[in-house]
């Protein structure tokens, strides 16, 4: 006989797995954790290369703006986008990619990833790809989840669409109202190294206002130490990190 005290046990105990099932992830978030136990997920790639990435895109309002910045620096770069706002600008990502950049999925919108939502996320996730294949013509190989915190769901739902979670390795805290080209630079070239991976952003939909400045602003200076380093700058693609699933 299963007696009240019993039954909420197993339930206590449920309840603690399946967080535990849905939160442990998130400690990849912690640069040290994730450079330890998996230096793909890290954007550790080819030593001689770096691979820049931009996040929260597609805006029509400052996508455009660094689209012009990197063809004038002769740079490609990844472009980790919203399956919303993909759908919504089209046009836009089509101009990503026929400008030689490489798309990539951040999720369909910009979510915390607080309560377990494994329905949602194995909708949600494939959706996003699936738009990324019909805007930009190729099956994305990559996923970073918002605030890149992974969890059990988002972990799950990226190895059935086919997508390897990639971070980062360096950032340059471009979201805040107090960053400023030089802020950027600073906190992207403190940590970066060869065969690491930049997270800026192109867009200010989940930042202060206009933050995106920053970052457009770092641009030439962050491209200029890497190629005084003797590193080249790329998308990931070109990055040497095995794709094709998630780890």
């Amino acid at each position: 006989m299963v007696t009240a005290r019993t039954a909420a046990g197993l339930a206590a105990g449920a309840a603690l797995a399946t967080a535990g099932w849905h939160i442990g992830p998130a400690a990849t978030w912690i640069p040290a954790v994730r450079r330890t136990l998996s230096p793909a997920l890290d954007g550790q790639g080819d030593p001689g290369h770096v691979a820049l990435t931009f996040d929260d895109g597609p805006d029509p309002l400052s996508t455009p703006r660094f689209l012009r910045e990197l063809d004038r620096l002769s740079v490609r770069a990844t472009f980790f986008v919203l399956g919303a706002e993909l759908q919504r600008y089209a046009d836009l990502g089509r101009r990503i990619v026929a400008e030689g950049h490489e798309l990539a999925v951040h999720g369909w919108r910009h979510e915390w990833p607080w309560y377990p939502r494994l329905r949602r996320d194995l909708h949600d996730l494939p959706r996003a790809a699936d738009t990324v294949l019909k805007v930009g013509g190729e099956r994305p190989l990559w996923y970073r989840p918002p605030y890149g915190i992974l969890t059990g769901g988002r972990w799950t739902a990226a190895r059935r669409a086919g997508l390897q979670p990639v971070l980062w390795s360096a950032w340059g805290h471009d979201w805040t109202a107090q960053a400023d080209p030089g802020s950027v630079l600073s906190e992207v070239a403190g940590t970066l190294r060869g065969g690491g991976t930049v997270l800026l952003h192109d867009s200010d939909r989940v930042s202060a206002p206009e933050s995106w400045r920053a970052a457009l602003g770092a641009l030439p200076m962050l491209v200029a130490v890497c190629r005084e380093r003797g590193m080249t700058v790329g998308p990931l693609g070109e990055h040497g990190l095995q794709a094709g699933r998630a780890a």
